[in-house]
């Protein structure tokens, strides 16, 4: 069965490193970046807590294939993005919080 997704990017405090990934469910996977719950991931290593951009998708084969093209782009392009929907660079996990 298939089920909707999200491509998502997330950030580290100072806006120096950002991570491009997708998943079915948001709120449980920022969770899991914010609490390092995988120790040894590259965004446990570089602190990397702060949900900065995602779309969501009708299929998650569609948001596995827009994380693709994310992390194909240049990290200038990956910039634009992100302040095209989030100028502020803000932390948009208080947002998908609400969420039920």
């Amino acid at each position: 069965m298939e089920r909707g997704g999200f491509a998502y990017i997330m950030s580290n405090t100072h806006n120096t490193v950002i991570y491009v990934g997708s998943t079915a469910d948001l709120q449980v996977r920022t969770h899991q970046h914010k609490t390092k719950e995988f120790p040894n991931s590259f965004t446990a290593r570089y602190n990397i807590d702060k949900l900065v951009y995602y779309e969501f998708f009708e299929f998650i084969e569609e948001a596995i294939a827009r994380e693709k093209q994310i992390k194909s782009w240049s990290r200038m392009k990956k910039d634009e993005l992100i302040k095209g929907m989030n100028p502020d660079w803000k932390d948009l996990c208080p947002e998908i919080e609400e969420w039920d």
